[in-house]
């Protein structure tokens, strides 16, 4: 049980990962420690090629956040998991692997039980390290594999800034929300994805990223001015522009649907799956006239979590970040939270001694059950006495909550 694979996900720029070379790149200095790595992402790259070559516009970009986290993801691990397996020499099925012959009847705790029961005889430990969206996604996929009763094949999540609560943001998002929210149902048929769509425009595009590089003050000016977009968020974005998949041949776009399911998020204020538009269509997809509230199933999150989030994250500020820690304390979870005074895309794109020790540390304890175990009541910070403070008046009101909610469990939390 010494093989720890590492799974690194993010929803755009996957080459972020290896960006910085191989001495400052996350995904080379876990590879540097003796870890198996593999960079997964999310479908949203301009479309080709197709085997069916009447596949329409509308069809290809007909995904949501919801895909992501039940059909993108569980392909991604599923596929680590045979690779793994074979190369491990594991000819025999792991234990509770196949679930569909199990009685309707069966108890929950039995289902619990089987299901760790397969992350525990797995002849390797997974964790996954997250960024931004791409943290969102991997939750939805652990409380969703939970909730299917099947196995997640994960150890541990490292998250870092991820997505999934907006409530708390700038005013050009929350402008930007409310017209995707109000023009969504007519828009959506008639422009499916967001992308560029010709060779062309996306040679233009890379032209342009090119001269904001040999032009210093013309970068400097896009650089400005798309902070200020984003609510002065400091993040390089002219160089992510120049990153290798913005080229001719392949771009990233976005469905017009993930980003009206983020619209819909903000709006709810709750960490949701996509909204249908109807209690019909809500109805079919989830059983229930509103979609699952993925925040209010933590409970059934059974790996350690590792949060940490932004100071000068303008995309997802530290309260949003923080919102998930304190529903994970309240749920039981194993839950770790940090900061570090990072704009959003610096936990990726820039070069952070501190960030690869501290991620290091965190997939370190997945190789020892337990020496993985942390205490809830710990938050670490690079300021202590402003932040800290805040973190413990909450948590004095989490216990205070948690008394009355949930007695006979001291502070609300599983044993």
């Amino acid at each position: 049980m010494d093989e720890i694979t590492v799974v690194r996900s993010d929803r755009y720029f996957i080459s972020s990962w290896v960006s910085n070379g191989v001495v400052g790149s996350p995904a080379f200095a876990a590879y540097d420690q003796g870890y198996d790595v593999f960079l997964g992402n999310l479908r949203g790259l301009v479309s080709r090629e197709h085997m069916d070559k009447n596949l329409s516009s509308s069809k290809y970009w007909k995904y949501s956040v919801n895909e992501h986290g039940t059909k993108d993801m569980p392909a991604i691990i599923e596929e680590i998991h045979k690779i793994k397996t074979s190369e491990l020499g594991s000819s025999q099925n792991l234990i509770g692997e196949e679930m569909e012959d199990q009685n309707d009847d069966i108890k929950n705790s039995e289902i619990q039980t089987s299901e760790e029961d397969v992350t525990k005889n797995q002849p390797y430990k997974l964790c996954a390290v997250c960024h931004s969206l791409g943290g969102a996604v991997m939750l939805m996929y652990v409380v969703t594999s939970r909730i299917a009763q099947k196995p997640h094949r994960l150890s541990r999540l490292v998250l870092l800034s991820p997505a999934g609560f907006h409530e708390d943001s700038n005013v050009v998002f929350s402008l930007v929300e409310k017209i995707i929210l109000f023009v969504g149902p007519v828009l959506a048929p008639l422009v499916p994805g967001l992308y560029i769509p010709t060779r062309f425009f996306r040679m233009l595009l890379n032209k342009l990223a090119r001269d904001f590089h040999n032009y210093p003050a013309l970068g400097g000016l896009v650089q400005t001015l798309m902070g200020y977009v984003v609510g002065g968020d400091s993040s390089n974005w002219v160089g992510v522009l120049g990153l290798p998949h913005y080229n001719m041949d392949d771009m990233p776009g976005v469905s017009f649907h993930v980003v009206l399911h983020l619209a819909q998020i903000k709006r709810a204020k709750r960490f949701q799956m996509y909204d249908y538009g109807s209690t019909a269509a809500n109805m079919e997809a989830y059983g229930t006239p509103k979609p699952l509230d993925l925040g209010a199933h933590y409970s059934l999150i059974d790996i350690p979590m590792d949060l940490v989030a932004g100071q000068r994250d303008r995309v997802i500020s530290p309260t949003m970040v923080k919102k998930h820690y304190k529903l994970m304390r309240k749920a039981g979870v194993e839950v770790s939270y940090n900061e570090f005074e990072y704009a959003h895309l610096d936990f990726t794109f820039s070069h952070r001694e501190e960030l690869l020790s501290y991620v290091m540390s965190r997939l370190a304890l997945a190789a020892d059950a337990g020496k993985g175990r942390i205490k809830q009541t710990t938050v670490r910070l690079r300021k202590p006495k402003r932040v800290q403070s805040e973190i413990e008046k909450d948590r004095a009101m989490e216990y205070r909550g948690a008394d009355e909610e949930i007695p006979g469990e001291p502070n609300g939390h599983r044993k």
